[in-house]
């Protein structure tokens, strides 16, 4: 993912959910994001990557949970947690940053 750097420094805020394809739980965890993306809209930007196709970044970034959460502004990062969040907990914690 040679583009994070360029993708965490966007003026608006970035919500980047690392998840593994392992559990039922995945598709469920789709749809609040594609809720949260739909809510957020043009405010900020959400965003999935595959932990196990992007192990480097997961690495580097100490990603250890599944699925974590990270926000990202202007290439600081603003909030972090791991573990299973709902869509307005998701919505409420990016618009703080926009």
């Amino acid at each position: 993912m040679a583009k994070f750097g360029e993708l965490i420094s966007s003026e608006i805020p970035v919500l980047i959910d690392f998840y593994m394809d392992l559990t039922e739980a995945t598709d469920d965890l789709h749809s609040v994001l594609r809720d949260v993306a739909a809510a957020l809209g043009d405010k900020a930007k959400v965003i999935k990557i595959d932990v196990e196709k992007n192990e480097t970044l997961a690495n580097a970034l100490r990603i250890k949970g599944n699925p974590t959460f990270i926000i990202y502004k202007e290439g600081e990062m603003k909030w972090r947690q791991t573990g299973d969040q709902d869509a307005n907990t998701l919505i409420n914690l990016v618009e703080q940053y926009c």
